[in-house]
């Protein structure tokens, strides 16, 4: 028997436990993902912490508070990946402008800014406003600049 699955009411209807226990040990979900790959189903979860590095008991900690209750969930055999974003992440959404406010960036734009040729800046998030778009420190003239949603083409964290 073929079963049809809807992955996103399944992301919906699971979110709120997640994001819940996450909390409970003090961290958010960058990202929730339910993919099926080769013929298999896989859960991906990706944890953050403003104050700290995420280690393996956090991402166990999640795991077997949440795994029970998602078996009730998911009406299909998956796999559980529970992992932090990594050093290097390439943005998937918008709310990760405010989620990783302070953090360092390589930013590319879609068209160069007024008076300029560069297209890829590096730099630290400032503020980000789903109206007025990123404020952003560009790390190599020390200039503060607002630029709108619309000419960000992809973001992706950074490290020295």
């Amino acid at each position: 028997m073929k079963q049809d699955l809807n992955r996103y009411e399944i992301i919906e209807k699971i979110t709120p436990l997640i994001e819940n226990t996450a909390m409970r040990f003090g961290l958010v979900p960058v990202e929730i993902d339910f993919v099926k790959e080769n013929h298999r189903w896989f859960l991906r979860i990706f944890l953050y912490s403003r104050e700290r590095d995420i280690t393996l008991d956090d991402c166990e900690n999640v795991t077997r508070s949440i795994e029970d209750f998602l078996d009730e969930l998911i009406p299909v055999k998956y796999n559980l990946e529970v992992s932090s974003p990594g050093l290097e992440r390439k943005f998937k959404s918008e709310k990760e402008f405010i989620i990783f406010q302070g953090r360092r960036i390589s930013l590319k734009l879609k068209e160069p800014l007024e008076g300029e040729t560069e297209k890829i800046f590096k730099g630290e998030i400032l503020d980000y406003d789903v109206n007025e778009g990123l404020k952003f420190f560009r790390f190599d003239d020390g200039q503060e600049l607002q630029i709108p949603k619309s000419n960000i083409q992809s973001a992706k964290l950074y490290i020295d």
